[in-house]
Protein backbone atom coordinates (compact mmCIF):
# COMPACT_ATOMS: atom_id res chain seq x y z
CA UNK A 1 0.00 0.00 0.00
CA UNK A 2 3.10 2.33 0.45
CA UNK A 3 3.89 1.61 -2.77
CA UNK A 4 0.87 2.34 -4.20
CA UNK A 5 0.21 5.63 -1.80
CA UNK A 6 4.11 7.10 -3.19
CA UNK A 7 3.61 6.29 -7.36
CA UNK A 8 0.31 7.60 -7.36
CA UNK A 9 0.47 10.69 -4.76
CA UNK A 10 3.75 11.75 -7.16
CA UNK A 11 1.76 11.20 -10.47
CA UNK A 12 -1.19 13.46 -8.46
CA UNK A 13 1.45 15.80 -7.30
CA UNK A 14 2.30 16.26 -10.59
CA UNK A 15 -0.60 17.08 -12.65
CA UNK A 16 -1.50 19.46 -9.76
CA UNK A 17 1.55 21.21 -9.58
CA UNK A 18 1.93 21.93 -13.16
CA UNK A 19 -1.88 22.99 -13.97
CA UNK A 20 -3.40 23.81 -10.64
CA UNK A 21 -0.52 26.55 -10.00
CA UNK A 22 -0.99 28.43 -12.81
CA UNK A 23 -5.12 28.25 -12.70
CA UNK A 24 -4.84 30.15 -9.22
CA UNK A 25 -1.14 32.73 -10.12
CA UNK A 26 -1.94 33.40 -13.71
CA UNK A 27 -6.00 32.80 -14.16
CA UNK A 28 -7.32 33.72 -10.73
CA UNK A 29 -4.33 36.33 -9.68
CA UNK A 30 -5.19 37.72 -13.44
CA UNK A 31 -8.91 38.39 -12.58
CA UNK A 32 -8.20 39.76 -9.02
CA UNK A 33 -6.03 42.55 -10.44
CA UNK A 34 -8.41 43.38 -13.32
CA UNK A 35 -11.63 43.38 -11.58
CA UNK A 36 -10.23 44.88 -8.40
CA UNK A 37 -10.60 44.03 -4.64
CA UNK A 38 -14.18 45.48 -4.19
CA UNK A 39 -15.48 43.67 -6.91
CA UNK A 40 -13.43 40.87 -6.60
CA UNK A 41 -14.86 40.60 -2.70
CA UNK A 42 -17.89 40.69 -3.70
CA UNK A 43 -17.86 37.31 -6.05
CA UNK A 44 -15.44 35.89 -3.27
CA UNK A 45 -18.02 36.44 -0.57
CA UNK A 46 -21.37 34.87 -2.24
CA UNK A 47 -18.68 32.19 -3.48
CA UNK A 48 -17.92 31.01 0.32
CA UNK A 49 -21.74 31.70 0.93
CA UNK A 50 -22.94 28.48 -2.04
CA UNK A 51 -20.59 26.46 -0.07
CA UNK A 52 -22.24 26.66 3.03
CA UNK A 53 -25.24 24.68 2.80
CA UNK A 54 -23.60 21.96 0.67
CA UNK A 55 -24.55 19.27 3.15
CA UNK A 56 -27.88 19.34 0.87
CA UNK A 57 -25.89 18.28 -2.15
CA UNK A 58 -24.07 15.79 -0.45
CA UNK A 59 -25.30 14.84 2.58
CA UNK A 60 -21.88 12.93 3.00
CA UNK A 61 -22.67 10.56 -0.31
CA UNK A 62 -19.28 11.15 -1.70
CA UNK A 63 -17.20 10.18 1.34
CA UNK A 64 -20.06 7.19 2.51
CA UNK A 65 -19.71 6.17 -1.51
CA UNK A 66 -16.00 6.20 -1.78
CA UNK A 67 -15.20 4.21 1.35
CA UNK A 68 -18.41 1.90 0.26
CA UNK A 69 -17.11 0.93 -2.81
CA UNK A 70 -13.14 0.97 -1.75
CA UNK A 71 -14.12 -1.88 0.77
CA UNK A 72 -16.60 -3.44 -1.78
CA UNK A 73 -15.94 -3.04 -5.70
CA UNK A 74 -19.08 -4.75 -6.46
CA UNK A 75 -21.93 -3.01 -5.33
CA UNK A 76 -20.69 0.21 -7.69
CA UNK A 77 -23.69 -0.87 -10.21
CA UNK A 78 -26.11 -0.84 -7.39
CA UNK A 79 -25.69 1.98 -5.90
CA UNK A 80 -24.68 4.39 -8.31
CA UNK A 81 -27.73 3.44 -10.31
CA UNK A 82 -29.81 4.41 -7.34
CA UNK A 83 -27.42 7.36 -6.44
CA UNK A 84 -28.13 9.37 -9.15
CA UNK A 85 -31.40 10.00 -8.90
CA UNK A 86 -30.95 10.75 -4.83
CA UNK A 87 -27.91 13.60 -6.09
CA UNK A 88 -30.79 14.98 -8.43
CA UNK A 89 -33.08 15.48 -5.71
CA UNK A 90 -30.51 16.79 -3.24
CA UNK A 91 -30.01 19.25 -5.53
CA UNK A 92 -33.25 20.78 -5.84
CA UNK A 93 -32.87 20.75 -1.70
CA UNK A 94 -30.01 22.82 -1.68
CA UNK A 95 -31.16 25.26 -4.30
CA UNK A 96 -34.60 26.52 -2.22
CA UNK A 97 -32.18 26.40 1.40
CA UNK A 98 -29.69 28.57 -0.56
CA UNK A 99 -31.80 30.82 -1.68
CA UNK A 100 -33.89 31.13 1.01
CA UNK A 101 -31.16 31.96 3.24
CA UNK A 102 -29.56 34.46 0.81
CA UNK A 103 -32.99 36.45 1.05
CA UNK A 104 -33.40 36.15 4.64
CA UNK A 105 -29.51 37.53 4.76
CA UNK A 106 -30.71 40.51 2.39
CA UNK A 107 -29.24 39.77 -0.56
CA UNK A 108 -30.27 42.11 -3.19
CA UNK A 109 -31.11 40.77 -6.96
CA UNK A 110 -27.69 41.46 -8.21
CA UNK A 111 -26.53 39.18 -5.63
CA UNK A 112 -28.78 36.46 -5.74
CA UNK A 113 -28.11 36.70 -9.84
CA UNK A 114 -24.80 35.71 -9.45
CA UNK A 115 -25.45 33.08 -6.39
CA UNK A 116 -27.50 31.41 -9.32
CA UNK A 117 -24.63 30.74 -11.24
CA UNK A 118 -22.46 30.13 -8.06
CA UNK A 119 -25.01 27.65 -6.63
CA UNK A 120 -25.41 25.81 -9.79
CA UNK A 121 -21.50 25.41 -9.94
CA UNK A 122 -21.40 23.99 -6.46
CA UNK A 123 -23.90 21.22 -7.93
CA UNK A 124 -21.86 20.55 -10.65
CA UNK A 125 -18.58 20.57 -8.30
CA UNK A 126 -20.71 17.87 -5.37
CA UNK A 127 -21.47 15.67 -8.48
CA UNK A 128 -18.07 15.20 -10.42
CA UNK A 129 -16.17 14.59 -6.88
CA UNK A 130 -19.24 12.17 -6.10
CA UNK A 131 -18.61 10.60 -9.97
CA UNK A 132 -13.87 10.91 -8.92
CA UNK A 133 -15.22 8.63 -5.63
CA UNK A 134 -16.70 5.56 -7.46
CA UNK A 135 -13.14 6.10 -9.42
CA UNK A 136 -10.96 6.34 -6.77
CA UNK A 137 -13.00 3.91 -4.40
CA UNK A 138 -12.06 1.27 -7.54
CA UNK A 139 -8.31 2.47 -6.75
CA UNK A 140 -7.86 3.79 -9.87
CA UNK A 141 -5.84 6.38 -8.86
CA UNK A 142 -4.36 7.19 -12.29
CA UNK A 143 -7.58 8.29 -13.74
CA UNK A 144 -8.85 10.15 -10.54
CA UNK A 145 -5.83 11.54 -11.17
CA UNK A 146 -6.41 13.06 -14.45
CA UNK A 147 -9.84 14.11 -14.03
CA UNK A 148 -8.70 15.96 -10.59
CA UNK A 149 -7.43 18.56 -13.15
CA UNK A 150 -9.15 18.14 -15.90
CA UNK A 151 -11.81 21.41 -14.88
CA UNK A 152 -8.71 23.40 -14.20
CA UNK A 153 -7.36 23.19 -17.96
CA UNK A 154 -10.65 23.45 -19.23
CA UNK A 155 -11.09 27.15 -17.35
CA UNK A 156 -7.63 28.01 -18.21
CA UNK A 157 -7.89 27.60 -21.88
CA UNK A 158 -11.65 29.20 -21.71
CA UNK A 159 -10.77 32.22 -19.25
CA UNK A 160 -6.91 32.52 -21.10
CA UNK A 161 -8.99 33.24 -24.23
CA UNK A 162 -11.12 35.72 -22.78
CA UNK A 163 -8.00 37.86 -21.01
CA UNK A 164 -5.48 37.51 -23.31
CA UNK A 165 -7.49 36.07 -26.79
CA UNK A 166 -8.00 39.63 -28.26
CA UNK A 167 -11.57 38.82 -29.31
CA UNK A 168 -13.65 41.37 -26.55
CA UNK A 169 -12.69 45.06 -26.34
CA UNK A 170 -14.86 45.39 -23.11
CA UNK A 171 -13.00 45.18 -19.28
CA UNK A 172 -13.09 41.64 -18.34
CA UNK A 173 -16.35 41.21 -15.53
CA UNK A 174 -16.57 38.93 -12.74
CA UNK A 175 -19.41 37.25 -13.54
CA UNK A 176 -17.68 36.17 -17.09
CA UNK A 177 -15.11 34.17 -14.67
CA UNK A 178 -17.98 32.38 -13.12
CA UNK A 179 -19.54 31.35 -16.58
CA UNK A 180 -15.94 30.30 -17.95
CA UNK A 181 -16.35 28.17 -14.12
CA UNK A 182 -19.52 26.62 -14.94
CA UNK A 183 -18.97 25.61 -18.66
CA UNK A 184 -15.55 23.38 -17.44
CA UNK A 185 -17.70 21.76 -14.91
CA UNK A 186 -20.61 21.10 -17.25
CA UNK A 187 -17.73 19.33 -19.73
CA UNK A 188 -15.63 17.65 -16.65
CA UNK A 189 -19.27 16.01 -15.06
CA UNK A 190 -19.86 14.45 -18.50
CA UNK A 191 -16.48 13.32 -19.03
CA UNK A 192 -16.46 11.79 -15.49
CA UNK A 193 -20.17 10.81 -16.01
CA UNK A 194 -19.19 8.48 -18.92
CA UNK A 195 -16.09 6.79 -17.29
CA UNK A 196 -18.37 5.45 -14.46
CA UNK A 197 -21.40 4.72 -16.37
CA UNK A 198 -18.83 2.41 -18.27
CA UNK A 199 -16.87 0.70 -14.97
CA UNK A 200 -20.93 0.27 -13.25
CA UNK A 201 -21.90 -1.53 -16.89
CA UNK A 202 -24.95 1.05 -16.29
CA UNK A 203 -28.09 0.13 -17.92
CA UNK A 204 -31.02 2.61 -16.59
CA UNK A 205 -31.72 4.68 -13.03
CA UNK A 206 -32.89 2.88 -10.32
CA UNK A 207 -35.81 5.03 -8.31
CA UNK A 208 -36.14 3.46 -4.89
CA UNK A 209 -37.45 5.65 -2.01
CA UNK A 210 -36.49 3.06 0.44
CA UNK A 211 -33.01 2.82 -0.80
CA UNK A 212 -32.61 6.63 -0.41
CA UNK A 213 -33.89 6.71 3.19
CA UNK A 214 -30.96 4.00 3.65
CA UNK A 215 -28.22 5.65 1.95
CA UNK A 216 -29.52 8.83 4.02
CA UNK A 217 -29.19 7.38 7.13
CA UNK A 218 -25.55 5.74 6.49
CA UNK A 219 -24.34 8.84 5.09
CA UNK A 220 -26.12 11.38 7.41
CA UNK A 221 -22.66 11.60 10.16
CA UNK A 222 -20.53 12.23 6.81
CA UNK A 223 -23.13 15.16 5.82
CA UNK A 224 -23.13 16.97 9.35
CA UNK A 225 -19.06 16.25 9.62
CA UNK A 226 -19.01 18.39 5.95
CA UNK A 227 -21.54 20.51 6.84
CA UNK A 228 -19.59 22.03 10.39
CA UNK A 229 -16.24 21.64 8.76
CA UNK A 230 -17.15 23.65 5.36
CA UNK A 231 -18.58 26.64 7.77
CA UNK A 232 -15.73 26.86 10.07
CA UNK A 233 -13.15 26.88 6.83
CA UNK A 234 -15.62 29.34 4.52
CA UNK A 235 -17.55 31.39 6.95
CA UNK A 236 -14.92 34.03 7.29
CA UNK A 237 -15.36 35.86 3.80
CA UNK A 238 -19.22 35.67 4.44
CA UNK A 239 -19.01 37.28 7.94
CA UNK A 240 -16.38 40.13 6.88
CA UNK A 241 -18.89 41.08 4.14
CA UNK A 242 -22.05 41.20 6.45
CA UNK A 243 -20.52 42.72 9.40
CA UNK A 244 -18.93 45.35 7.85
CA UNK A 245 -20.92 48.58 6.55
CA UNK A 246 -21.54 48.81 2.94
CA UNK A 247 -19.01 48.64 0.50
CA UNK A 248 -16.13 48.38 2.97
CA UNK A 249 -17.37 44.79 3.71
CA UNK A 250 -16.59 43.95 -0.03
CA UNK A 251 -13.02 45.47 0.01
CA UNK A 252 -12.19 43.83 3.54
CA UNK A 253 -13.93 40.53 2.25
CA UNK A 254 -11.34 41.37 -1.41
CA UNK A 255 -8.30 41.81 0.44
CA UNK A 256 -8.66 38.60 2.78
CA UNK A 257 -9.56 36.91 -0.78
CA UNK A 258 -5.99 37.97 -1.58
CA UNK A 259 -4.02 36.08 1.26
CA UNK A 260 -6.59 33.30 1.12
CA UNK A 261 -5.95 32.17 -2.44
CA UNK A 262 -2.62 31.22 -1.38
CA UNK A 263 -3.41 29.12 1.26
CA UNK A 264 -6.38 27.56 -0.82
CA UNK A 265 -3.94 26.83 -3.40
CA UNK A 266 -1.14 25.32 -0.98
CA UNK A 267 -4.33 23.52 0.75
CA UNK A 268 -4.36 21.71 -2.77
CA UNK A 269 -1.34 19.28 -2.27
CA UNK A 270 -2.95 18.60 1.42
CA UNK A 271 -6.05 17.64 -0.20
CA UNK A 272 -4.52 15.17 -2.81
CA UNK A 273 -2.97 13.50 0.51
CA UNK A 274 -6.30 12.84 2.06
CA UNK A 275 -8.14 11.86 -1.45
CA UNK A 276 -5.58 8.85 -2.00
CA UNK A 277 -4.88 7.89 1.74
CA UNK A 278 -9.16 7.50 2.64
CA UNK A 279 -9.76 4.63 0.15
CA UNK A 280 -6.26 3.04 1.09
CA UNK A 281 -6.96 3.46 5.00
CA UNK A 282 -10.77 2.34 4.64
CA UNK A 283 -9.35 -0.53 3.23
CA UNK A 284 -6.26 -1.30 5.13
CA UNK A 285 -8.49 -0.86 8.18
CA UNK A 286 -10.56 -3.71 6.51
CA UNK A 287 -8.61 -5.82 6.08
CA UNK A 288 -7.21 -5.24 9.34
CA UNK A 289 -3.05 -4.72 7.91
CA UNK A 290 -0.88 -2.10 9.74
CA UNK A 291 -1.38 1.07 9.13
CA UNK A 292 1.70 2.90 11.19
CA UNK A 293 3.91 3.34 8.27
CA UNK A 294 1.77 4.58 6.08
CA UNK A 295 1.01 7.33 8.30
CA UNK A 296 4.14 7.97 9.65
CA UNK A 297 5.51 8.21 5.99
CA UNK A 298 2.30 10.46 4.80
CA UNK A 299 2.48 13.23 7.85
CA UNK A 300 6.46 13.31 7.47
CA UNK A 301 6.19 14.45 3.45
CA UNK A 302 3.38 17.07 4.84
CA UNK A 303 4.28 18.56 7.87
CA UNK A 304 7.88 19.15 5.94
CA UNK A 305 5.50 20.84 3.28
CA UNK A 306 3.48 22.56 5.58
CA UNK A 307 5.97 24.18 8.32
CA UNK A 308 8.44 25.36 5.53
CA UNK A 309 5.69 27.09 3.39
CA UNK A 310 3.66 28.66 6.45
CA UNK A 311 6.99 30.23 8.19
CA UNK A 312 8.63 31.42 4.68
CA UNK A 313 4.98 32.99 3.99
CA UNK A 314 4.98 34.74 7.68
CA UNK A 315 8.58 36.16 6.93
CA UNK A 316 8.09 36.83 2.92
CA UNK A 317 4.61 38.03 3.06
CA UNK A 318 5.19 41.24 1.92
CA UNK A 319 7.47 40.09 -0.62
CA UNK A 320 5.49 37.34 -2.10
CA UNK A 321 1.73 39.76 -2.32
CA UNK A 322 3.80 42.67 -3.98
CA UNK A 323 4.97 39.98 -6.48
CA UNK A 324 1.28 39.18 -6.95
CA UNK A 325 -0.70 41.74 -6.57
CA UNK A 326 -0.98 45.69 -7.27
CA UNK A 327 -2.73 47.14 -4.82
CA UNK A 328 -3.94 46.55 -0.94
CA UNK A 329 -0.23 44.91 -0.73
CA UNK A 330 0.52 45.85 2.97
CA UNK A 331 -2.95 44.84 4.41
CA UNK A 332 -3.15 41.63 2.52
CA UNK A 333 0.59 40.67 3.60
CA UNK A 334 -0.36 41.18 7.50
CA UNK A 335 -3.32 38.27 6.79
CA UNK A 336 -0.93 35.97 4.28
CA UNK A 337 1.75 36.28 7.61
CA UNK A 338 -0.66 34.43 10.37
CA UNK A 339 -3.50 32.34 8.03
CA UNK A 340 -0.64 30.56 6.48
CA UNK A 341 -0.11 29.63 9.90
CA UNK A 342 -3.11 27.91 9.70
CA UNK A 343 -1.74 25.39 7.02
CA UNK A 344 0.03 22.91 9.41
CA UNK A 345 -2.88 22.41 11.24
CA UNK A 346 -5.06 21.61 7.97
CA UNK A 347 -2.24 19.72 7.01
CA UNK A 348 -2.12 17.63 9.85
CA UNK A 349 -5.88 17.13 9.71
CA UNK A 350 -6.07 16.09 6.46
CA UNK A 351 -3.59 12.88 7.56
CA UNK A 352 -5.51 12.46 11.17
CA UNK A 353 -8.71 13.79 10.39
CA UNK A 354 -9.09 11.23 7.34
CA UNK A 355 -7.71 8.11 9.48
CA UNK A 356 -10.50 9.02 11.94
CA UNK A 357 -13.25 9.40 9.06
CA UNK A 358 -11.95 6.06 7.56
CA UNK A 359 -12.33 4.26 11.02
CA UNK A 360 -15.95 5.36 11.71
CA UNK A 361 -15.11 7.70 14.39
CA UNK A 362 -17.64 10.15 12.79
CA UNK A 363 -19.32 11.10 15.99
CA UNK A 364 -16.39 11.77 17.85
CA UNK A 365 -15.50 14.33 14.61
CA UNK A 366 -18.40 15.98 14.07
CA UNK A 367 -18.53 16.88 18.13
CA UNK A 368 -14.97 18.03 17.10
CA UNK A 369 -15.96 20.32 13.74
CA UNK A 370 -19.06 21.71 16.34
CA UNK A 371 -17.04 22.80 18.19
CA UNK A 372 -14.82 24.50 15.70
CA UNK A 373 -17.69 25.73 14.41
CA UNK A 374 -18.92 28.05 17.47
CA UNK A 375 -15.64 28.59 18.57
CA UNK A 376 -14.45 30.15 14.97
CA UNK A 377 -18.25 32.46 14.81
CA UNK A 378 -17.99 33.73 18.13
CA UNK A 379 -14.62 35.16 17.68
CA UNK A 380 -15.49 36.49 14.14
CA UNK A 381 -18.28 38.42 15.97
CA UNK A 382 -15.61 39.96 18.25
CA UNK A 383 -12.53 40.05 16.14
CA UNK A 384 -14.14 41.26 12.64
CA UNK A 385 -15.70 44.55 13.91
CA UNK A 386 -12.76 45.43 16.04
CA UNK A 387 -9.84 44.30 12.64
CA UNK A 388 -11.97 43.64 10.23
CA UNK A 389 -10.60 41.08 7.85
CA UNK A 390 -7.00 40.66 10.17
CA UNK A 391 -9.38 39.26 13.48
CA UNK A 392 -10.95 36.56 10.42
CA UNK A 393 -7.11 35.55 9.81
CA UNK A 394 -5.92 35.17 13.83
CA UNK A 395 -9.80 33.95 14.61
CA UNK A 396 -8.81 31.17 11.37
CA UNK A 397 -5.08 30.07 13.20
CA UNK A 398 -6.96 29.09 15.88
CA UNK A 399 -9.75 27.42 15.29
CA UNK A 400 -7.42 25.18 12.59
CA UNK A 401 -5.28 24.82 15.40
CA UNK A 402 -7.72 23.69 18.36
CA UNK A 403 -9.59 21.12 16.13
CA UNK A 404 -5.90 20.03 14.44
CA UNK A 405 -4.35 19.15 17.94
CA UNK A 406 -7.96 17.15 18.66
CA UNK A 407 -7.90 14.97 15.89
CA UNK A 408 -4.51 14.10 16.74
CA UNK A 409 -5.60 13.33 20.41
CA UNK A 410 -8.65 11.25 19.29
CA UNK A 411 -6.33 9.27 16.90
CA UNK A 412 -3.57 8.39 20.08
CA UNK A 413 -6.63 7.41 22.48
CA UNK A 414 -8.33 5.00 19.59
CA UNK A 415 -5.25 3.45 17.91
CA UNK A 416 -3.10 3.54 20.61
CA UNK A 417 0.26 4.46 18.48
CA UNK A 418 3.30 3.69 20.20
CA UNK A 419 4.96 7.39 21.21
CA UNK A 420 8.35 7.80 19.11
CA UNK A 421 9.77 10.29 21.12
CA UNK A 422 13.10 11.14 18.94
CA UNK A 423 10.45 11.66 15.69
CA UNK A 424 8.50 14.26 17.74
CA UNK A 425 11.78 15.98 18.42
CA UNK A 426 13.06 15.55 14.92
CA UNK A 427 9.53 17.93 13.75
CA UNK A 428 10.59 20.35 16.53
CA UNK A 429 13.94 20.78 15.73
CA UNK A 430 13.06 21.14 12.00
CA UNK A 431 9.93 23.79 12.97
CA UNK A 432 13.34 25.31 14.84
CA UNK A 433 15.52 25.42 11.86
CA UNK A 434 13.67 26.79 9.30
CA UNK A 435 12.70 29.38 11.70
CA UNK A 436 16.21 30.19 12.08
CA UNK A 437 17.06 29.37 8.17
CA UNK A 438 14.27 32.59 7.33
CA UNK A 439 15.94 35.07 9.86
CA UNK A 440 19.45 34.82 7.92
CA UNK A 441 18.01 34.40 4.68
CA UNK A 442 16.57 37.64 5.11
CA UNK A 443 19.63 39.09 6.34
CA UNK A 444 21.52 37.72 2.55
CA UNK A 445 21.98 40.49 0.40
CA UNK A 446 20.96 38.96 -2.48
CA UNK A 447 17.15 39.34 -4.69
CA UNK A 448 14.26 38.25 -2.13
CA UNK A 449 13.61 35.18 -4.41
CA UNK A 450 17.31 34.07 -4.21
CA UNK A 451 16.42 34.16 -0.46
CA UNK A 452 13.21 32.50 -0.54
CA UNK A 453 15.11 29.59 -2.53
CA UNK A 454 18.08 29.29 -0.58
CA UNK A 455 15.75 29.01 2.77
CA UNK A 456 13.94 26.19 1.05
CA UNK A 457 16.96 24.19 -0.02
CA UNK A 458 18.36 24.76 3.47
CA UNK A 459 15.28 23.56 4.89
CA UNK A 460 15.49 20.19 2.89
CA UNK A 461 18.69 19.83 3.61
CA UNK A 462 17.74 19.66 7.38
CA UNK A 463 14.68 17.34 6.76
CA UNK A 464 16.90 14.69 5.50
CA UNK A 465 19.81 15.02 7.63
CA UNK A 466 16.72 14.72 10.70
CA UNK A 467 15.53 11.39 8.55
CA UNK A 468 12.16 13.00 8.33
CA UNK A 469 12.62 12.77 4.45
CA UNK A 470 14.24 9.75 3.86
CA UNK A 471 15.02 9.44 0.23
CA UNK A 472 16.42 6.06 0.09
CA UNK A 473 13.45 4.77 1.92
CA UNK A 474 10.87 6.82 -0.63
CA UNK A 475 13.25 5.08 -3.47
CA UNK A 476 13.30 1.16 -2.08
CA UNK A 477 9.41 1.76 -1.26
CA UNK A 478 8.93 2.75 -5.17
CA UNK A 479 10.48 0.28 -6.68
CA UNK A 480 10.50 -2.69 -4.37
CA UNK A 481 7.04 -2.27 -2.96
CA UNK A 482 6.27 -2.23 0.59
CA UNK A 483 8.86 -2.89 3.04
Amino acid sequence: MQKKFLTNLLLLLLLNLLIKPFWMFGIDRTVQNLVGAESYGFYFAIFNFSFLFNIFLDFGITKFNNKNIAQHNHLLNKHFSGLVGLKMLLAITYGIVTFAVGLIIGYNAEQLYLLGFLAFNQFLISFILYLRSNISGLLMFKTESLLSVLDRVLMIIICGVLLWGGITNTTFKIEWFVYCQTLAYILTACVALLIVIKKASFKRLSWNPAFFILIIKQSFPFAVLVLLMTFYNRIDSVMIERLLPGEEGDKQAGIYALAFRLLDSTNMIAFLFSVLLFPLFAKMLKQKESIVEIVKLSFSLLIILSVVVAIGCHFYSYEIMDLLYHENISESAKILKWLMGGYIAISTTYIFGTLLTANGNLKELNIVAASGMVLNIALNLYFIPRLEALGAAYVSVVTQFATAITQVILVQYFFKFKINVKYLLSIIVFAVGVIIFNILSKQLNLIWYYNFGIMISASVLLAILLRLLNIRLIYVIIKEGDL
